[in-house]
């Protein structure tokens, strides 16, 4: 382990969010420390939807990732949805092209994302080493204390240290920056099956049970997870008989999984709270990106594109201001950041609290999941949303409403003509 090294650039945490970050803050010509808890190249991060949002594509193409994990096996994700109206399903056709993500197992993405990080020039690794706190010096984080794997005890400076540590971040919790947890009353029980068809093939497939809540997302080597996330008013019954409840509540989905046809393939991961964690990811010294910032109800998929997004954000902000040297530049930099940050995620991680609170669709909910079902606009306008490609305000905008409200109404009344499903079928590049 180095001793006393000092960098530009110091990430607590070599997953998604703490290796994109490395990777582009290098690519910036600065001299980056990645620190890993964990001391095995090859360590993933169990508890995931393995979805990366296709808002989250760009970053993935610039980090030079795209070919490499596709080669591994990722899947080009697309999602219908299912509520009580129907399927929300987005059509991809040679002319309107369905934007994609990516299903890839954290157990083939985290192994090659460290490696291409660990590869790039101006990155030392650091591994087998946790962090114990921060050091601070004249009002600004300067630095972390380190002890390795043998109780072994370091310093190392850097102009500035990034936690991207998750969820249940060290760094966050020993710098005393704000956090506010807000309740999901959704728990989580999920596993992994080899080989069972869905009925939408490689698409991945959501339910809204409006109390309940369920996904099927299939991924490399004919692997599906398979999840659901019912209310927790259901705990007692599902720790009662856990494979029968689990069985019982996929077997009963609309269109859902053929189970009977697969072989599990893992035991049950069972998550009995989750709640939404949100930090203030900035102060003199320090910032943090992914789930370490901002750690929504899994449910929605988005912690692992926030997670490469966020990072590749933050190098944008600081990137420039670390370059140049003055301590001043970089605290406007980061603030810069955090004013990005919560434009981009504020209002995502607000109303994604709001759903994981309730048991009922509101209002707006049931406007847009009635009209997507039958207006093919309203339905891309809800799954870039749902990509997180647009924010609240323009998913939400008076024209989007507006034609939501008239589609709705027209099927209301009857007067709507029927869907050729056939001509879409045929224009299906899929």
């Amino acid at each position: 382990m180095p001793k006393s090294h000092d960098y530009d650039v110091a990430i607590v945490g070599a997953s998604i969010a703490g290796c994109t970050a490395a990777i582009f803050f290098a690519r910036s010509g600065l001299r980056v420390a990645l620190i890993e808890r964990n001391s095995k190249l090859d360590s993933y991060k169990r508890l995931c939807t393995h979805f990366i949002l296709s808002s989250a594509v760009p970053t993935i193409e610039q980090l030079g990732l795209a070919e490499v994990i596709e080669r591994a096996g990722a899947i080009r994700n697309g999602a219908e949805f299912w509520t009580r109206w129907g399927w929300i399903r987005v059509a991809d056709t040679i002319e309107a092209p369905r934007p994609y993500g990516y299903n890839v197992r954290r157990e083939k993405l985290d192994p090659l994302l460290r490696s291409l990080a660990i590869n790039t020039q101006g990155v030392d690794y650091v591994a087998g080493t946790h962090v114990e706190s921060l050091r601070e010096e004249g009002g600004r984080v300067s630095g972390v204390r380190l002890k390795n794997s043998r109780g072994v005890e370091d310093e190392l400076g850097a102009r500035l240290i990034v936690g991207a540590d998750g969820r249940h971040s060290t760094v966050a919790r020993t710098s005393g920056l704000p956090c506010v947890s807000k309740p999901n009353n959704r728990f989580a029980v999920w596993t992994y099956f080899r080989n069972i068809p869905l009925a939408t093939g490689n698409t991945s497939q959501i339910w809204f049970l409006e109390a309940d809540a369920c996904y099927a997302f299939p991924n490399d080597d004919g692997i599906t997870l398979l999840g659901c996330m019912p209310h927790k008013s259901r705990v007692a019954e599902f720790k009662r008989d856990l494979e029968g409840q689990f069985r019982r509540f996929c077997t009963a989905l609309p269109d859902g999984p053929e189970i009977a046809c697969g072989k599990r393939a893992s035991s049950f991961f069972t998550v009995l709270d989750s709640p939404n964690i949100s930090r203030r990811p900035v102060k003199p010294g320090l910032a943090l990106i992914g789930d370490a910032a901002l750690a929504s109800d899994p449910l929605w998929g988005v912690g692992c594109g926030w997670a490469f997004q966020s990072a590749k954000w933050l190098v944008e902000k600081s990137a420039q201001a670390l370059n140049d040297g003055n301590p001043k530049l970089l605290d406007e930099a980061l603030e810069h950041y955090r004013a990005a940050h919560e434009v981009a995620l504020g209002a995502h991680h607000s109303m994604i609290c709001d759903f994981s609170a309730r048991s009922k669709f509101n209002l707006l909910e049931r406007l847009f999941f009635s009209a997507s079902v039958h207006d093919p606009k309203t339905a891309r306008h809800f799954d870039a949303f749902g990509n997180r490609r647009i924010g609240v305000r323009e998913f939400l905008s008076p024209r989007a409403v507006m034609r939501a409200a008239s589609v709705v109404t027209t099927h209301a009344l009857g007067f709507a003509p029927k869907t050729d499903r056939r001509k879409l079928d045929e224009k299906s590049t899929v």
